[in-house]
């Protein structure tokens, strides 16, 4: 979920990359690029495990690699690339705890309730919740933002989910205070794991250890496994990607 506190002007360029570890824990990276002029701060709301403390959240600071997603996409031969008509899908901080992680302040917000303890200008309307019932048991990673027009460092953080066998890709957008059915997507969305529907991803030709600097990922990608993509340009429902596992036959 791209969720912004106030008003932002554009957002594009956004990547992802999701891993299920195997301690039962969802390893996520995010990047984007924003124009606001305000201060203001993105909402990743997350499905935490039931009955994780202020300390469930794990953040990391990728502040010296914010190349990371270009590595990435360099799997792919410039030949070949990411191509989107392949894999198109259709479809300051109070009382709670502050990280700081190069450029941010995050904090995670264990429940809705909890954001009542941050500052209201990182606070979505209480409105915005009654509209997206299926929140309701979420867990929250809040970044705060500077305003500008910059394409931010990565964001990277892990989480106990809630989603055993599944990986979960935050992508329903919030940009103006107002949920929207649809919306304009911009997002290429990375993946390792085994055993996940993943039909119509796109496979990297390459392992990551030959490009990307696993050393500089905290753990977070794996340099043995081969990375899975789809792209979301374009005009889409609105909602988050849960990639799950796959049916037996």
């Amino acid at each position: 979920m791209c969720c912004f506190t106030g008003k932002v002007e554009e957002v594009k360029n956004t990547r992802i990359f999701a891993r299920l570890r195997t301690d039962g824990r969802q390893a996520l990276i995010y990047q984007m690029s924003v124009k606001a002029n305000q201060d203001l701060a993105m909402v990743l709301p997350i499905p935490v495990k039931e009955g994780a403390g202020e300390d469930a959240v794990k953040f990391f600071d990728f502040s010296k690699y914010e190349t990371v997603f270009e590595d990435l996409s360099a799997l792919w031969p410039p030949s070949v690339g990411i191509d989107p008509s392949a894999n198109l899908r259709s479809a300051h901080l109070y009382s709670l705890k502050v990280v700081s992680v190069g450029a941010y302040d995050a904090s995670f917000v264990p429940t809705i309730a909890d954001f009542s303890r941050l500052d209201a200008r990182f606070r979505l309307p209480d409105d915005v919740w009654t509209k997206l019932p299926g929140y309701a048991e979420f867990g929250f990673a809040v970044f705060k933002l500077k305003p500008g027009n910059t394409q931010v460092h990565p964001m990277a953080f892990s989480f106990p989910t809630a989603l055993p066998g599944t990986v979960f890709f935050p992508t329903l957008h919030i940009h103006d205070g107002k949920v929207h059915a649809k919306e304009k997507f911009d997002h290429t969305l990375y993946l390792q794991g085994s055993g996940l529907d993943i039909s119509g991803w796109g496979e990297s030709f390459s392992l990551p250890d030959t490009i990307v600097k696993c050393n500089l990922t905290h753990g977070m990608i794996r340099p043995d496994l081969h990375v899975f993509s789809s792209v979301m340009r374009g005009k889409f429902q609105n909602g988050d990607v849960v990639v799950k596992k796959k049916k037996k036959v």
